[in-house]
Formats: C-alpha cells, sequence, structure tokens
C-alpha cells in the first residue's frame, strides 16, 4: 500500500495512533443518524472508525494525492469524497439538513474553519476535533484568563464547549511542534444574541485589538471619546473578564450611540 507524503505547505500532520482516532470518533456517538462532513481526512485513519460505527459520511479533502488514496482504499465512501477547499464550500447547499463536523483539522486554517462554523451554527448542532493545544485552550477558555479572546466569546456565544483530552506530539507523522487537544462544541440553546450581530463581532474584535487596555480605552476607535456612557463600571474592566452577555450589553449601549450619530 502505497502511502501519502505529508505536505508542509498543507499543514498536514498524519495521526497514527488508532487508539486516539477510535476517541476522536466516538465525540460524535450522540448524533449517529445525522450528515457527517470530515475535514482534511488524508489517509483515513479517523475516516475507518467513522465508517465503522455506521455514520452517514462525506470527507473533504484539498490534497490530490489524499483522494487518490481514498478513492483506492476506501471504497463504501464512493461518490462521497470530494477533493475540495472546505473553506470554499457552500456547505447549504451540501447539507440542506442538519449535519456534524469532524476532523484532525489542519493546524494552519483551524481558526478559519471555526470562523466558518459559526456562519452555519443553525445547521451545524455539533463540530469535534483535534487541533492545536493553544487554540483548544483559547476556544474553550471561561472569562478572566489570558487565554480568552475573540473566538473564545464568537463561538461560546453559541456553542458549549468542552476540551476533551490532551494528545502527545509523538501520536503524528511527522510530529508537530505543538501538543493537540481534543475538542467537543455542541450547540447551545441560544436562538438570538438580543442585538445586531454583526455589530456584536465588530464590538468583540474591537475590545480586544487592545486587550491590555480597559474597555473605555479599547472601544475609543469604535465609539469616539465623547462616548457618554464611559462611566458606566463595565468600561473598567479589559476585555478578557467580560462573559457573552455582558458584551451583548456593550453591544447594545453601542448601537443605542451609534444610532444618534446617523
Amino acid at each position: 500500500m502505497r502511502l501519502v507524503k505529508p505536505k508542509k505547505a498543507l499543514g498536514q500532520h498524519f495521526l497514527k495512533d488508532l487508539q486516539i482516532a477510535r476517541r476522536i470518533a466516538g465525540t460524535l456517538d450522540a448524533y449517529k443518524g445525522m450528515p457527517v462532513l470530515e475535514i482534511g481526512p488524508g489517509m483515513g485513519v479517523l475516516t475507518q472508525f467513522l465508517l465503522e460505527e455506521g455514520h452517514d459520511l462525506t470527507v473533504v479533502e484539498l490534497d490530490r494525492e489524499s483522494v487518490a488514496f481514498l478513492e483506492k482504499n476506501f471504497p463504501a465512501l464512493e461518490g462521497r469524497i470530494l477533493s475540495a477547499d472546505f473553506l470554499k464550500l457552500d456547505l447549504s447547499e451540501l447539507f440542506p439538513q442538519q449535519f456534524c463536523i469532524i476532523g484532525n483539522y489542519p493546524y494552519n486554517i483551524s481558526s478559519q474553519i471555526f470562523f466558518k462554523v459559526l456562519d452555519y451554527k443553525d445547521n451545524i448542532p455539533c463540530c469535534s476535533g483535534m487541533i492545536q493545544k493553544e487554540v483548544a485552550e483559547r476556544l474553550a477558555s471561561p472569562p478572566g484568563k489570558k487565554s480568552y479572546g475573540i473566538l473564545s466569546v464568537l463561538l461560546q456565544a453559541w456553542y458549549d464547549i468542552e476540551y476533551l483530552f490532551t494528545v502527545s506530539e509523538q501520536v503524528f507523522d511527522p510530529p508537530p511542534k505543538v501538543k493537540s487537544a481534543v475538542i467537543r462544541m455542541t450547540r447551545n440553546t441560544r436562538t438570538s444574541l438580543g442585538c445586531d450581530e454583526k455589530l456584536f463581532k465588530t464590538v468583540v474584535k474591537t475590545a480586544f485589538n487592545q486587550r491590555r487596555k480597559t474597555l473605555r480605552n479599547s472601544m475609543k476607535p469604535l465609539l469616539g471619546k465623547d462616548f457618554p456612557e464611559y462611566g458606566h463600571p463595565i468600561f473598567d474592566k479589559r476585555p478578557e473578564q467580560l462573559s457573552v452577555e455582558q458584551f451583548v450589553e456593550l453591544t447594545l449601549m453601542s448601537a443605542n450611540y451609534l444610532s444618534t450619530l446617523e
């Protein structure tokens, strides 16, 4: 069996530990019967267990060599291998109903993958898989920690995020320079933020652009220096101290003021 050579340009680190692959597949046990999209299957180490557990599986792979390997070695995937860039897919066209996402995600685009998941949040009840440990800690971080940031807030607004377990560098070929971790994101019950979503994103990003400063200073690029509510106690805080609900409150205050300037 001719194996696929990992390509640095694609951020490929192939998982070789079957027990870990089986544990990752098990993160979707509660969603059997729902379509599953695996991102970056490579040589199918995770794929084999997803198929074994009976998932309705489609895979998307950018590397043509990996696609050829999967076509040859996984006949069960006939017609279900997308040779494409996940970030460019129209997921609503592929999956008109709800579906789950899983993968040993390429570390160089993991944040972009999660931003895309957010775009389809009402159709993706669960997203799980392996990412860089530092990114996993950031996603799951509660307010008050240095690791809490833009992606933490935007994802936690819509998903409950579990840091499941840490993975050693040595179970990959080639070994990455960092540890990895497996997370699971489960859609929460929130149906609306209660504020403008686009402005919410802008407020969060503006606040964290100068994360060492209090909000009184970090929000000036958006609200200007004459914003009348700077005396409110929320502006004494730094962005990492705010919960999702407090960012919603900050967004509503911002919206009320900005509407007066129009």
